[in-house]
């Protein structure tokens, strides 16, 4: 049984008839209990459920990347909620309901910081990704001690690969080394930059795919 301990407007716990209180991270919350629907499986439940589905498997094997990625810009929520939901309006593909994530519109980290300049990925080094970067201190806010985010996701696996740390705008090169189960598959790879505190955060740009050598 819920109860109301400071008035109808607030402080409702628990359950009290089909509404339901709670708090969340600080935050008072209410919601109605849906009541029972003749048809849960409509067109367009299918539709919201399968892109739901494909971001999340996304997301699920870049969670290290997007909590420092988006950390910056989750407000009253988590970092995996903000990356969820705005690659759901924004990077879904397909035709119902058929739905998949396209890559080159995803975001695995949001801020506004300078985001890293002429950046690519080269695939012909075995066990490795190599990413390089152009060194642009002093555009903009962009500061040579800015540390670079680099990820490597395998759709087929289902596994990613980051380094989100030690790396610095400045040193415009790293080679991230892949598992040896990577290779021969497709890979998607990431970068983004975080300041040196922190405290703000480039978007991710996306640098397109390659076969692990």
């Amino acid at each position: 049984m819920g109860k109301i301990s400071q008035g109808i407007l607030g402080g409702i716990s628990g359950k009290v008839g089909n509404v339901i209180g709670g708090s969340w991270k600080g935050i008072d919350y209410i919601r109605v209990k849906p009541s029972s629907v003749a048809n849960p499986r409509t067109e367009g439940q299918i539709n919201q459920r399968n892109k739901f589905t494909a971001v999340l498997e996304f997301l699920q094997p870049n969670l290290g990347f997007l909590k420092v990625g988006f950390k910056n810009s989750a407000i009253k929520q988590t970092e995996f909620n903000a990356a969820m939901s705005y690659n759901l309006r924004n990077a879904i593909t397909g035709s119902a309901p058929n739905f998949s994530v396209d890559y080159a519109n995803t975001l695995l980290s949001k801020g506004n910081l300078s985001k890293p300049q002429e950046a690519t990925a080269v695939y012909s080094t075995a066990g490795h990704v190599d990413f390089s970067w152009r060194e642009n201190t002093g555009e903009g806010d962009a500061k040579e001690e800015d540390v670079m985010m680099m990820l490597v996701y395998n759709p087929s696996k289902k596994e990613s690969v980051s380094v989100l740390k030690g790396i610095v705008r400045g040193e415009e090169e790293f080679s991230v080394s892949v598992p040896t189960s990577f290779v021969g598959d497709v890979v998607h790879s990431y970068i983004a930059i975080i300041n040196e505190e922190g405290t703000i955060t480039s978007d991710s740009v996306y640098l397109g795919s390659g076969t692990v050598a």
